[in-house]
């Protein structure tokens, strides 16, 4: 088929291709509002050719307004930023306004450091305004497109600073845990240097955090209390994958003379999914790696009065050789011991650990002060096994289930939907596509 004839083709009730308007803003779904489109005929056979690599610029338009490059906008648009070299002020609003008859179709603005700016246009297409805060101290490049009364689309560049706050008041965030490799169920933490209460305040911290995994991995961040945030997947991380924690913040307005400060950057990565569940009822732990059991141990876990508590627990620390005494948990009946192969899954002192003196119970009653007890033999075995940040569940105990903070990281006891509800992004909002998804269809604005 010659190119007249895919022309031909492509001519009837055509209407306005988005390749006309710059792909960022709608990627972003910022500033293209409804509006009644007209139909040109020469619109897709232009497409239609310039896919083709053909010398020729229109199909029959000869001049069409359509089909020449865009002409200069400078004169069809103004900026609320300041000129002769000034400064913007970050805390205010960006402003796009058309003149002459003009109409703006797309807005993008973007600083250095990648971060786009979400903004709104106005029904008829005479005013774009910015919708997310501007970050301090910072270069921008805001591209324009606009559309005269013909039709025909123009294009405009500028590019401007934005000032120092005036306050010193800055929020800096600490990531945690460091940098190293971990299992499957380690929490990202965010440690704050100010408490942030505002819900929208908060909506802008957590907006600049970001988590990103690969193999990617569906998430959200909860608010632990006005100053921590925890980050985890709506399932376990994928075992082998490497995890990057960063901060868009630097900059950005978070409330009243509270800006945005530094944060460093952390990377983790995760190693093969090692799961250990413990049956306090039948006294028998099943370690799983990657899903499949490769070890069943016989053992002890509290006796009544100290329950082992249920639930999901992180693995914090290998501790190894620990003294173990009753003050350290307030028990009647006294003990001091030292115990070997220890491996702490709560803040308050559960372990998991060799218990030599209880072997005759183990796989046959509980009779521990809330440990989960196991002979020398596989209590090495397990210690050379599991990692910080792997799973360590316990079922059927009487105890009461292990609280999702403040005694560990147990932040795998709330369920998916009370775990979102911690969020001020999407905490009270339908689940949608996870955020790798949404990124491929809207980039955040920061």
């Amino acid at each position: 088929m010659n190119t007249a004839e895919l022309c031909k083709g492509a001519t009837a009730g055509v209407e306005s291709p988005t390749v006309l308007d710059p792909s960022g803003l709608r990627a972003l779904g910022l500033s293209t509002p409804a509006r009644p489109r007209r139909n040109r005929t020469v619109a897709g056979c232009a497409l239609l050719v310039v896919s083709l690599g053909a010398g020729v610029t229109a199909c029959g338009s000869g001049g069409h307004p359509l089909s020449g490059k865009p002409y200069d906008a400078a004169d069809h648009v103004s900026f609320n930023t300041p000129g002769d070299g000034e400064k913007a002020d970050p805390d205010k609003p960006l402003e796009v306004t058309a003149e002459n008859d003009g109409r703006i179709t797309d807005v993008t603005a973007v600083d250095a450091a990648g971060r786009y700016v979400a903004g709104e246009l106005s029904a008829d297409g005479g005013r774009w305004h910015s919708t997310s805060p501007l970050a301090a101290n910072a270069r921008y490049t805001v591209h324009v497109s606009t559309e005269d009364e013909d039709g025909a689309p123009g294009r405009e560049t500028v590019a401007f600073d934005t000032g120092r706050p005036l306050t010193k008041k800055r929020l800096n965030v600490t990531f945690g845990p460091k940098e190293g490799r971990y299992g499957v169920g380690q929490p990202v933490t965010a440690e704050l240097s100010r408490p942030v209460k505002d819900k929208a305040a908060r909506a802008v911290v957590e907006r600049a955090l970001k988590v990103d995994s690969t193999p990617a991995a569906e998430g959200a961040w909860h608010w632990v209390d006005d100053k921590k945030l925890h980050y985890r997947p709506k399932e376990y991380w994928p075992a082998e994958a490497t995890i990057r924690v960063h901060s868009n913040l630097e900059g950005l307005k978070i409330g009243d003379r509270l800006w945005g400060g530094k944060a460093e950057p952390i990377e983790l990565t995760t190693g093969a999914k090692i799961v250990a569940v413990t049956d306090a009822a039948s006294h028998q732990m099943t370690v799983y790696k990657n899903d499949e059991v490769i070890k069943q141990i016989p053992v002890t876990t509290g006796m009544p009065g100290y329950d082992t508590r249920n639930g999901v627990k992180v693995v914090l620390a290998k501790e190894g050789t620990v003294r173990m005494t009753s003050a350290s948990i307030g028990a009647s009946d006294f003990y001091d011991l030292t115990v070997h192969h220890s491996v702490r899954v709560t803040n308050s002192g559960e372990y998991v650990h060799a218990a030599p003196w209880s072997t005759g119970s183990q796989g046959y009653a509980n009779v521990s002060h809330g440990c989960t007890g196991m002979s020398m033999g596989n209590a090495q075995w397990f210690y050379d096994t599991i990692n910080e940040g792997d799973i360590v569940e316990v079922v059927n105990s009487a105890g009461d289930t292990m609280a999702p903070f403040g005694n560990g990281y147990g932040d795998w006891n709330l369920d998916w939907k009370n775990w979102r509800e911690g969020s001020a992004l999407v905490g009270g909002t339908k689940e949608v596509p996870g955020p790798q998804v949404q990124a491929r269809l809207r980039p955040e604005s920061v």
